[in-house]
Order: structure tokens, then C-alpha cells, then sequence
């Protein structure tokens, strides 16, 4: 989970956080250990509905067709932290549209194409 505003997530950040989302949840129910994701402040087991809701909430934005609500069923344990300003920093390293997304003169976030 990157947990940054998802309107400054390439296309292939924000589908692939949305996947995770689903990962997490389904590894949770299964109950398969999260631990090295939680250790490693990659999720926030508490957060995965409303990040879910908020990434689907951007695709939709951008034109894409979401078609898979998450469902937790019951309220998720608070377990893990992620650092927003962290990841905020590695995906401007890592990638070069999230670091163009970004920048404050970029112009903002990718708008769905009419």
C-alpha cells in the first residue's frame, strides 16, 4: 500500500495497489500470516477498505471500469503503519510518471480522456 493521494499514481501504481488491496484481504481471510508486510510498513490492515475505496474512487475518475468492491465482512485488526512521505519519495525514485504526477507544476493528475 503506498497510501499517497492516488490522483499522483501512474496508471500501473494505482491498478497495482488496487490488486494488492484484493491480495491483502484475501491472504487476511485465509488466515495467512501478513506479518513480513506489516514488520516491512507495507499495510495497513485497518485502512484497506477505505484505501480500496479511495484508489477505485481515482480509476473511476480516469475512465476505468472498476468492477470488484472489497467486502471485509468485519472490521480488520489495526495492524501494520505505512509512511505516506516515504513512499511518496521512493515512487518519484522509481518511477518517472508518479515523480512528473508529483511535481507541483505537472499540471495534476491524469484526467479521464473524452
Amino acid at each position: 500500500m503506498w497510501m499517497v493521494d492516488p490522483r499522483t499514481l501512474c496508471r500501473a501504481h494505482l491498478l497495482g495497489e488496487h490488486v494488492e488491496c484484493h491480495m491483502f484481504l484475501a491472504t487476511f481471510r485465509l488466515g495467512r500470516s501478513l506479518a513480513g508486510y506489516v514488520r516491512d510498513g507495507l499495510v495497513e490492515l485497518s485502512a484497506l477498505k477505505r484505501r480500496h475505496d479511495e484508489l477505485a474512487r481515482e480509476m473511476g475518475r480516469r475512465g476505468y471500469r472498476h468492477r470488484s468492491p472489497l467486502a471485509p465482512g468485519r472490521r480488520l485488526p489495526a495492524l501494520g503503519r505505512v509512511d505516506p512521505a516515504a513512499n511518496r519519495r521512493e515512487l518519484a525514485r522509481r518511477c518517472r510518471e508518479c515523480r512528473r504526477l508529483q511535481a507541483p507544476d505537472s499540471g495534476g493528475p491524469p484526467r479521464k480522456r473524452q
